[in-house]
């Protein structure tokens, strides 16, 4: 009898644990679905944006590679431009160029 009454103690504690892993994959898949349209919106209300990136979520792993080293890349050379240009204004080390952060 204690046999019995311990499957059903560990059969109901596997149901209940399915269900609440269930219950927040989805809050968790429903919050990430209103984040991504926010984004979207951004994007789309953004002049300098790309609308090209709005469902970008939809791209295949090589496309999703190839556009982050693209912007990898991007973003490397506005650092070597910013560097550059506030080298030559100051002679001092910038803090992108120290690894610190900005005071915002």
């Amino acid at each position: 009898m204690k046999l019995i009454r311990e499957m059903w103690v560990n059969t109901v504690a596997s149901i209940i644990t399915f269900l609440m892993i269930f219950l927040i994959r989805n809050a968790q898949n429903r919050e990430s679905e209103a984040v991504q349209l926010k984004l979207d919106e951004l994007i789309r209300a953004t002049k300098a944006a790309h609308n090209s990136l709005l469902d970008i979520e939809e791209l295949s792993e090589a496309d999703l590679d190839r556009i982050k080293a693209r912007f990898e890349r991007l973003a490397r050379k506005a650092r070597e431009t910013a560097s550059a240009g506030r080298a030559n204004e100051t002679g001092s080390e910038t803090a992108i160029d120290s690894g610190r952060s900005r005071p915002r």
